[in-house]
């Protein structure tokens, strides 16, 4: 355990983004899922769903820009063949 009073705020600071970024990545996924297991309509809303999460997810450093865009890239192929 910090004796240090900024070790001490370092660590409490550490566990609430752990938790939080816990809490964002499981959304994530989740919302992804979602997109894979609709079909037609709904898999459309899902998609646009799943594009804001990622797009947040990338901008606050969740995942790289470069993940975000080949899952969003991914998932647009699966809705154009659930659409026909």
């Amino acid at each position: 355990m910090p004796r240090i009073k900024s070790a001490k705020k370092a660590m409490r600071q550490a566990r609430s983004r752990t938790i939080r970024n816990r809490d964002q990545r499981s959304a994530l996924r989740t919302a992804v899922k979602r997109v894979r297991t609709a079909t037609g309509a709904a898999a459309v809303q899902a998609y646009a769903a799943a594009v804001q999460l990622l797009d947040r997810a990338a901008r606050k450093g969740l995942i790289h820009k470069n993940n975000a865009a080949r899952h969003k890239s991914r998932l647009a192929a699966f809705v154009k063949t659930q659409a026909k």
